[in-house]
């Protein structure tokens, strides 16, 4: 970025295109960044691209908000058109554009909200119409579901087929299939589009037809209400009953002196008969049961998700779906989408919300001797109702019960929030009532809680595993932090020594053996393999608890070892992750998200320390699917219950996720924790993918993992089905 108020763009050979400020930034020359004032700001060249065809985009700027986008719009007279580009914290965004003869100005829009930016890189290269077709065709295998499994050739005749139906040039359909891979819609910003654009629509007449063929279902509507209870929000919430196609419902105002409300709610039962005054409701046993907030309001076929989720799996007690919030204006925004069942997230925070249905029997049980005041939020009678359930039913919660992964609730938000302090007393109740001693606080976020297990009595000896080759200068910040930083003394470190040559770091090796009876160095003298190297350090540790360690992570703080062998130490679980950081602070591991990317890519990479992430998922336990073996532990009995890592398919990349998936299908949780924190200084050791025989073997095991867990990679449980697949920052899909 030059110390001037303009933007040179580079364009090769030694071409430049200026970009003039224009409209809504300022210039902060003691800083060296634009502050953008307005998410419309943007800069705007004087003259177009005398050369059209294909070109490469390179964009990489520093930014005060992570989840943002860049926008290019490209003017042909009175045509234009516009791209997003989606920013990413150190790395460099590319995206082709095709340009069309004539253009005669661009317009570039650096972010798509009020912050501070830096521009570090800007390139357009002009490239071949060939090295376009590849690339584009390249990006929709690798990040369209549509194409994942299709070879080039495949793609190529797709393309083209739809071109001829459609009556259009390959490039045009091609390119719009493209876009649809760099669409990032943030929650927070992008909502309001995303509802008119990609929401899902229902047919009446098709819910109508569905529902002649089911058996009816009735669901009971619980209203807390109290003198204060202004009639106008309860209108709102039954005028969202009656639109249901869905006409078997009930609606109970209640109430703790239902005498004195009576004659004031005289109009709306008069207006709705089904709407009904009490001071306790004992529904019956196959009625479906939800609290509802006056003035919060059912979406659109709300009921009948509800009433289709319950034919379809008999037996489930509990259904909960995702919601948002309306404001004033009655616009919709805030969604929050949630995972299915996660019991150590639900110990961690009320992420069920309010869009939750419980079948009568259970909630009978449920709120029998519960002691929650009739009017406290929704919030808290689901959480409380959620964490008994669970007790009840214990390891069967998971199938008892259904995640709907679409909006079915609207919250207005006219009852006071839940106080802070609820939360900790309703895990600690629940905590004791199933057995368990652990100690409970509140946690880094309003509304989560801490957890803290307990430590077995001895504490198991940890067997850490640290495979290296030569490197000194990133084995000794390794292993010396560990060794000095970690309050959890009872381990050991057994340096896997594959093949190392310099002298260096042979010298260290021995020296730290010598000085440290807990180090132990282990040849592993044959090529290059992750999961055979573990598998041999495995077979050689000492310890009832494994830790799989890159070389290139340092501890922050000492309490890392400790949290997560309490983790790991409960029966129930399986592989244990940690938050990793890049040395600029930057997130780079807080769980692994099936089917990112292909695969599986990290969650939140590249959000700043600080952020809370999305729902506050960034600051609380939680289960995941898969966590990465940068610094994985988990117990020996269960590791070499599901054979290892798999050295004959997952020599390098994807081990550590069907290591997570084999745990998962022997019925363990997987889990993620804030609290143990390292920094990761990624594959330096290693190295990318940057050869051809490199490359080859990135897709064989690619190509394993999709036919080996296809159908696990393509529905993740900890994630949510209208979030992208394309993106790590949970943005909407």
């Amino acid at each position: 970025m030059t110390q001037h108020p303009h933007i040179r763009v580079a364009l090769g050979l030694d071409a430049r295109l200026r970009l003039e400020p224009c409209h809504r930034l300022r210039w902060q020359a003691a800083e060296g960044e634009w502050q953008v004032l307005s998410e419309d700001a943007e800069f705007h060249t004087r003259r177009g691209l005398r050369l059209p065809g294909w070109y490469m985009i390179e964009l990489t700027a520093e930014r005060s908000i992570t989840t943002v986008a860049s926008g290019l719009c490209f003017e042909a007279g009175q045509r234009s058109f516009c791209i997003d580009m989606p920013l990413r914290v150190g790395k460099v965004t590319k995206r082709l554009v095709y340009v069309p003869p004539g253009v005669s100005r661009i317009r570039f829009r650096p972010m798509n909200a009020e912050g501070r930016f830096r521009l570090r890189h800007f390139r357009m290269v002009w490239v071949t119409p060939a090295f376009a077709r590849d690339r584009l065709i390249r990006r929709l295998i690798n990040t369209h579901a549509a194409y994942r499994d299709l070879t080039t050739r495949e793609v190529d005749q797709r393309l083209r087929l739809a071109a001829r139906r459609q009556g259009e040039r390959w490039r045009r359909v091609a390119l719009r299939e493209y876009e649809t891979t760099f669409v990032s819609l943030c929650s927070r910003r992008n909502y309001g589009r995303w509802v008119s654009q990609r929401e899902p629509r229902l047919d009446p007449g098709e819910m109508q037809r569905v529902l002649a063929t089911l058996p009816p279902t009735a669901t009971r509507v619980l209203l807390p209400v109290s003198t204060a209870t202004p009639p106008a929000a309860l209108r709102a919430t039954l005028a969202s009953l009656r639109e249901q196609a869905v006409t078997t419902w009930r609606a109970v105002a209640v109430a703790s002196d239902p005498a004195g409300l009576g004659e004031r709610l005289a109009e709306l039962t008069a207006w709705e008969p089904r709407l009904s005054v009490a001071s306790a409701v004992q529904p019956t046993p196959d009625e479906w049961v939800i609290c509802m907030a006056p003035g919060d309001r059912l979406a659109e076929g709300a009921l009948y998700h509800l009433v289709t989720a319950v034919q379809a799996s008999p037996g489930v007690a509990l259904v909960y779906g995702d919601e948002d919030r309306l404001n004033d204006r009655d616009e919709r925004y805030a969604p929050s989408f949630k995972p299915a069942w996660n019991p150590d997230l639900l110990l961690s925070q009320p992420y069920l919300g309010r869009a939750v249905f419980l079948r009568g029997d259970v909630w009978r049980e449920g709120v029998s001797g519960l002691d929650l005041p009739v009017d406290r939020a929704p919030d808290a009678w689901n959480h409380a109702l959620a964490l008994r359930f669970m007790a009840q039913q214990g390891a069967r919660a998971a199938e008892r019960s259904v995640h709907i992964g679409r909006i079915l609730y609207h919250a207005a938000g006219t009852l006071p929030g839940v106080p802070r302090e609820h939360w900790v007393p309703a895990v600690e109740h629940h905590l004791r009532g199933v057995g368990e001693s652990a100690e409970v606080s509140p946690g880094q976020v309003p509304g989560s809680v801490r957890v803290r297990w307990p430590l077995p009595e001895p504490g198991p000896l940890v067997s850490l595993l640290v495979p290296t080759r030569d490197g000194v200068e990133i084995l000794r910040p390794c292993v010396d932090a560990i060794l000095e930083r970690t309050a959890y003394r009872h381990f050991e470190l057994l340096i896997l020594d594959n093949q190392s040559r310099c002298p260096d770091t042979l010298a260290y090796m021995d020296e730290v053996a010598r000085r440290d009876a807990r180090v132990r160095v282990l040849r592993w003298d044959h090529p290059f393999n992750y999961s055979a190297i573990n598998n041999f350090g495995a077979a050689q540790a000492k310890g009832s608890v494994i830790g799989l360690i890159n070389n290139d992570v340092e501890p922050i703080d000492g309490e890392w070892l400790s949290e997560m062998v309490r983790q790991a130490c409960r029966p129930e679980i399986g592989c244990v992750g940690a938050k990793l950081y890049y040395p600029n602070g930057t997130i780079q591991h807080a769980g692994v998200i099936l089917g990112l990317g292909g695969v599986a890519g990290h969650a939140h990479r590249f959000f700043q320390r600080d952020e809370q992430g999305y729902g506050g998922r960034l600051k609380v336990v939680q289960n995941l699917s898969a966590v990465t073996a940068a610094c994985l532990l988990l117990r020996k009995e269960t590791f070499e219950a599901v054979g290892g890592l798999n050295e004959a398919d997952l020599a390098v990349a994807y081990n550590d996720v069907d290591l997570c998936l084999k745990a998962r299908a022997a019925g363990y949780r997987n889990l993620w924790t804030p609290y143990a924190e390292l920094y990761h200084h990624e594959s330096i050791s290693r190295g990318a993918d940057d050869t051809p025989k490199k490359r080859a073997r990135a897709l064989r095991e690619a190509d394993y993992m999709r036919r080996t867990w296809g159908k696990a990679l393509d529905n993740d449980p900890a994630y949510n089905p209208n979030l992208t697949l394309v993106h790590e920052d949970f943005s909407l899909r």
